[in-house]
């Protein structure tokens, strides 16, 4: 009887970790360049009580055998890297990537983070960089005197400068991916840090050997799905519900072989 309790008690935690995995994902609906995460969860060990195959006399083995489980417990969050939505925002520095890959982001700490958040904005200085001002890498530096700026679906950023008839190109915005994108490190800010499990970056151009395109003018929006989330909050409070019920019918079961008397 103990044993339901515990077993009922991990079931119970493990919602609560699903609830605070759902309520991410519904924090970050608009949300760019963001990816879902998903509880993932096993079962515990077992008590096996009575073996399957064990004799149960001469010539004969049990089919089945007794084995008690001990509730269930989270071993991953993953990140789901489908691709988003595309929202058209008309602004030349709105660039999302369509398919595999993610731009390089330089932290004031000298490290390369990776982003599919897409919103760039320019410095005082006339540099690319992300709403939180760190710049892309490599570096794109925009002329003071540019009136109109075109990316391609290769990366190659050109300009128009003031008195000139045909655009210049100064720059080229570079891809990198990995084997296992949902090893990434998230650290807030829409950007990730790769990891030993991960596996290393791969640096290459838009449209070339299984990279994205690079669309401008567009932003990829989270791929949270607010009807699937919402099933998901359900499903988790009704786990959490029936789990808190085994817990009590086992302390009612408790309670009445405490209240036998002789």
């Amino acid at each position: 009887m103990i044993r339901s309790l515990w077993t009922a008690a991990s079931g119970m935690q493990a919602q609560v970790l699903n609830i605070d995995v759902i309520s991410n994902n519904l924090a970050n609906v608009n949300t760019t360049g963001f990816k879902r995460g998903r509880a993932d969860f096993q079962d515990l060990l077992y008590e096996t009580l009575t073996p399957a195959g064990v004799a149960s006399s001469a010539g004969t083995q049990v089919p089945t055998g007794i084995q008690l489980g001990h509730g269930t417990r989270p071993v991953a969050v993953q990140k789901i890297f489908i691709q988003g939505n595309y929202q058209n925002t008309q602004n030349e520095l709105d660039i999302a990537i369509e398919g595999d890959g993610f731009f390089q982001i330089l932290q004031p700490n000298g490290e390369v983070a990776y982003t599919r958040d897409g919103a760039f904005k320019l410095s005082g200085d006339g540099e690319i960089v992300t709403s939180d001002g760190f710049l892309m890498e490599p570096g794109i530096s925009i002329p003071l005197d540019s009136t109109a700026i075109s990316i391609g679906t290769d990366g190659t950023v050109s300009v128009l400068q003031a008195g000139q008839s045909e655009a210049s190109e100064i720059g080229t915005i570079e891809l990198v991916k990995f084997i296992n994108p949902a090893g990434l490190n998230s650290i807030g800010r829409n950007l990730y840090l790769s990891t030993p499990a991960s596996g290393d970056s791969v640096t290459g151009t838009a449209g070339e050997d299984g990279f994205g395109t690079i669309a401008q003018g567009y932003l990829e929006m989270s791929n949270v799905s607010v009807v699937d989330e919402m099933v998901n909050m359900i499903t988790a409070q009704r786990a959490y519900e029936i789990n808190s019920k085994s817990i009590q019918a086992s302390d009612e079961m408790l309670q009445m072989a405490n209240n036998l008397k002789r």
